[in-house]
């Protein structure tokens, strides 16, 4: 009797389960034209705000772009950028989307925007989504909303995708593709996790899920472990620093203890001889940049200079600097024309930055890998890619952790190429998980590499061999 009553009580919760649904809670509208840009926009772009969170107190604001392609029959992939708490428009016009602006020197006007010839919404529609709250236009209306952590950005990211799938149906039946790259290493696989959870239990709506792509991803917060043997090997650090750092610190680089006197000089022999390099990308210069300098100077100021702007001590970025450009995204995010035109809430943030790294982000996820470990065991495709110049996350790092989950290969080290030309190096084992470098790419690779990782995209989202 006992055994029938609870099993009435199963079918019943599954009933109750497969009626679970996300109401809608979004506002969406379609941008034609961009303060910068000339002419009308060739592509689809929707922005808008989805809320979540308890009593809708996080609006969350997206960018969505139509594939150039086929809407209908592409998949859509979310994005969300790393940090925690840089933009979804820094992922949109420095990575993967089909805006970038022109690098040129600032003068006072509006930055002009031009079109990336290899978007990657030439083969997928893409939502941009600005998440934690506070990144870029997401804002909080109680301070209830106001907490950022690695778990309520999983949970906050699940609903705002069922959220906005209520709200675009005709992209329900659409393969489903999760991304992103750097910090989004820890969140990110929770987050597909919780999409498989969700759907198993019949959360509605159901979410078409394919797969999910990571670049230079953190994964287990010892990343700086892998740093010295990548330096070694580019010729950063001489063999008896290396071998010296190897015996005194037994691989365990991290957190040095005060005790260990040798370790500890060893490892600030390292420091010294990196410094002044760019970590996400040794090749690059080091090179200092903000999201625009309107605090400490005035554009009346730049105006008068404009001739000298190179040349002054006012601490500005050298247009020779790949980062040049997140100088002038400061500028054109925060002018009133480009608000309008994004339909931001007049009012709902203050000063827009690209990457809000001053607000506190609790650490809750301290190691994704047992997420991959659940994702495997699922069989749910993965596309693991590295920019091999990072020494942020070095590749070797990714690839110590992908080669501990134990699969076997399918498909053993191989070149790739684009333009018949090396393009990095690849591998797929048999949990459907593809590890690929993107030769010369950093820690951003779409960034260093756009052509190679459009190329490394679109193959891998067609189920085609790289």
């Amino acid at each position: 009797m006992a055994k029938s009553i609870i099993t009435v009580l199963h079918l019943l919760l599954l009933f109750l389960l497969s009626h679970i649904s996300f109401q809608v809670a979004t506002c969406g509208s379609i941008v034609k034209f961009l303060p910068g840009f000339n002419g009308p926009l060739p592509f689809v772009l929707e922005t808008g705000y989805v809320g979540v969170g308890e009593n809708d107190d996080v609006q969350v604001f997206y960018y969505f772009i139509e594939s150039e392609n086929n809407p209908k029959k592409d998949p859509l992939m979310l994005w969300l950028t790393g940090g925690p708490g840089c933009s979804a428009l820094s992922g949109l016009v420095f990575e993967i989307g089909p805006l970038g602006f022109r690098k040129e020197n600032y003068n006072g006007s509006l930055p002009n925007l031009i079109l990336k010839p290899h978007s990657w919404t030439k083969v997928s529609s893409i939502i941009f989504v600005d998440l934690p709250v506070y990144t870029g236009f997401t804002y909080a209306t109680k301070n209830s909303g106001s907490d950022r952590s690695d778990s309520i950005l999983v949970h906050q990211t699940h609903q705002f995708l069922r959220k906005w799938l209520v709200d675009h149906p005709k992209f329900q039946s659409n393969e489903i593709y999760i991304g992103g790259d750097s910090y989004t290493g820890i969140p990110l696989p929770a987050i597909v996790h919780k999409i498989v959870e969700g759907n198993e239990k019949g959360v509605q709506p159901w979410i078409n899920l394919q797969g999910y792509l990571l670049g230079n991803p953190l994964t287990n917060r010892k990343e700086k472990n892998y740093a010295i043997p990548f330096a070694h090997g580019m010729g950063l650090i001489s063999d008896e620093l290396y071998k010296s750092l190897q015996i005194n610190c037994n691989g365990e680089y991290i957190n040095v203890e005060t005790t260990n006197v040798l370790c500890s000089r060893d490892v600030k022999a390292f420091e010294k001889c990196k410094s002044g390099l760019n970590s996400a990308h040794i090749l690059d210069p080091l090179c200092e940049w903000r999201d625009d300098n309107e605090n400490f100077l005035r554009r009346s100021l730049i105006k008068k200079y404009a001739s000298n702007f190179l040349t002054t001590n006012l601490g500005l970025p050298s247009l020779r600097c790949r980062s040049y450009p997140y100088f002038l995204c400061g500028f054109w995010a925060n002018d009133d024309n480009v608000r309008k035109a994004l339909h931001i809430r007049k009012g709902s943030i203050g000063k827009w930055h690209r990457c809000s790294f001053n607000i506190p982000h609790k650490i809750d996820i301290f190691d994704s890998y047992d997420y991959h470990v659940y994702l495997s065991r699922k069989g749910i495709r993965s596309l693991i890619y590295s920019g091999d110049h990072d020494m942020t996350v070095p590749f070797l790092a990714t690839q110590a952790w992908i080669r501990s989950l134990n699969y076997s290969i399918v498909d053993d080290w191989r070149q790739w190429h684009t333009n018949d030309q090396v393009a990095g190096y690849t591998r797929t084992y048999s949990n459907q998980m593809t590890f690929a470098t993107v030769k010369g790419g950093g820690h951003t690779a779409p960034e260093f590499r756009p052509k190679e990782c459009f190329d490394m995209f679109s193959r891998w989202i067609s189920k085609k061999a790289l």
